[in-house]
């Protein structure tokens, strides 16, 4: 089987010894071992009760603050999602009736009532990320005292801002960092945070990282500047290979984020940004079912053939297959075949001047995918460069957008595995062939608009490629044998080659039941590992 027959989704020959044609039987069905990637690790603001003002009430006579017995309010505020806080005031009082008056900091309020010393709850999503001042009143009519106490709350969600494809870090020449390859098991420290226009406040940064001038097999891991290094990773590479992958990573409290050799030998590493996440009104998110927009090979979306060696195309985005007119950047799903010889392709604004920044690298005859989020110029269009010197196939599925107008804002979680089918333990098989596994991962998807994945597709042992999409069919469904399967997706995530390993990072949608499917398209089993990085919420 060629690298050209399972490119971008087209459908597979199969061999005399595929498995059965068909939708493909689910395995390791269940909810993601985890629990739901939606409830990570919360942020928390409190407020201590020796914080409390207590004012006298106008027309109390000669009572007076200092001589009430002990009103006081402490306050907690927990967020475990993009736009909403859960909040809990602890009052301590005189055993009578007390009014409590919630104001939320975007102009609205919410009152209540109180016996004496205990606990009230309450909970707000707010329209527009960013920070808020919540102040608790609580008013003890009997004794003529009010008291009052407030938290700074600053929503977990983000909005994107999309940055034209600039190079922040190359180890080659030493842009951003000391020239020089990066050590076996060691790390090197990208500025983000006022860096190239980027805002001190980022919370997130969008990169296209790449390893090159490789020895020895290994992986890359970015994480926040100054925080832990987690257990996953973002990409993987084996000796020789040059591969990229996009990360949408967290920046450290220090402006740094932080990419991690996890090989035993040096490599050169490069890194390219696309956009970035603040608590600004900026762009919020919207998950597509993948649409593809050009194809090469085809004529749709420019001309029919290979895009020349240091050739361009543009092609209109906004205003086609629901995509609407006005967004400000697109995520895609971007996939070479059939290049006559090694290269590179970028993808930048439309009619934009083509820049140094590169999305994904290939090498003669290859089939290879790549995730990219990418502003689109003022007319909704964008444009992408062949940096080699012969002719490749292009091809492009967009799988979301992002504008004024969306509403879900991101929220990086602690990245964790989900799935590892090399760990026979909680994995005894594989990814079928022509088959998928189905996972619960937002048992409450209603506010949940996509997830942010790392998938990775390793031990391969044929050509194939992977899809991934939101489940049509509810759980009960998906776990009846004699239910109907659901349809098998025409989009891909990524490709992969006998023995290769091919990583690629998704941005899919939950559907209306929160479960999503990952499909192996190919005829031979392989090994998947998925890692979450963040989720897109509206609530």
């Amino acid at each position: 089987m060629t690298a050209a027959l399972v490119a971008a989704g087209l459908g597979l020959v199969p061999s005399t010894a595929s498995a059965t044609e068909g939708p493909g039987k689910p395995v390791a069905q269940g909810p993601a071992k985890s629990g739901s990637a939606a409830k990570a690790s919360g942020e928390t603001f409190h407020s201590p009760a020796d914080r409390t003002v207590r004012t006298t009430l106008p027309g109390a006579g000669n009572k007076a603050a200092g001589d009430h017995p002990g009103l006081a309010a402490e306050i907690t505020g927990e967020s475990y999602s993009a736009h909403r806080l859960e909040l809990i005031t602890k009052i301590t009082g005189p055993d009578v009736t007390l009014d409590v008056v919630v104001d939320w900091g975007d102009g609205k309020t919410e009152k209540t009532t109180a016996k004496g010393t205990g606990e009230v709850y309450h909970s707000h999503t707010y329209a527009e990320v960013g920070e808020y001042v919540v102040k608790v009143t609580v008013t003890d009519v009997a004794n003529g005292i009010q008291a009052a106490n407030q938290i700074t709350f600053a929503t977990a969600g983000a909005k994107f801002t999309p940055h034209a494809p600039t190079r922040l870090l190359d180890t080659r020449d030493g842009t951003g960092a000391k020239a020089g390859k990066v050590a076996g098991r060691g790390t090197t420290r990208v500025r983000v945070a006022g860096n190239s226009g980027i805002p001190a406040g980022a919370k997130a940064v969008v990169l296209n990282v790449t390893v090159t001038n490789t020895t020895a097999d290994g992986h890359v891991t970015a994480y926040a500047g100054g925080g832990s290094r987690p257990d996953t990773s973002n990409l993987n590479y084996t000796a020789g290979q040059s591969v990229p992958n996009l990360v949408i990573v967290p920046v450290g409290e220090d402006g740094y984020v932080e990419l991690f050799n996890g090989g035993w030998s040096p490599v050169d590493l490069v890194a390219d940004v696309t956009g970035y996440f603040t608590r600004s009104a900026a762009g919020g998110y919207t998950a597509m079912t993948p649409a593809r927009f050009v194809d090469t090979r085809e004529g749709l979306g420019t001309a029919k053939g290979r895009l020349s060696g240091r050739g361009t195309f543009t092609t209109q985005i906004d205003g086609l297959k629901n995509v609407p007119k006005g967004i400000t950047a697109v995520a895609l799903n971007v996939t070479v075949t059939n290049p006559v010889e090694a290269g590179h392709l970028s993808v930048f604004p439309g009619g934009g001047q083509t820049p140094t920044a590169s999305n994904l690298n290939f090498t003669a005859g290859q089939t290879v995918a790549n995730s990219v989020i990418v502003p689109v110029s003022a007319d909704g269009r964008i444009s992408v460069f062949n940096g080699a010197w012969a002719g490749t196939d292009v091809v492009v599925d967009v799988v979301g957008y992002y504008s004024k107008d969306s509403k879900a804002a991101y929220r990086a979680v602690d990245p964790w595995r989900a799935i590892d089918t090399r760990d026979t333990v909680a994995w005894p098989e594989r990814l079928p062939a022509r088959g998928y596994f189905s996972q619960w991962f937002a048992p409450e998807p209603e506010g949940v608009e996509a997830f942010t994945f790392n998938t990775t597709v390793t031990n391969t042992t044929d050509s194939g490629f992977l899809s991934v999409a939101p489940s049509p069919l509810p759980w009960e469904e998906n776990t009846d044998p004699n239910a109907p399967k659901p349809p098998r997706p025409g989009s891909s995530t990524l490709n992969w080659t006998k023995g290769a390993t091919v990583p690629n990072l998704v941005q899919t949608g939950v559907g209306e039941y929160g479960i999503i499917n990952f499909w192996n398209q190919g005829w031979k089993d392989a090994d998947l590992i998925v890692d979450v990085f963040g989720v897109y919420e509206t609530n």
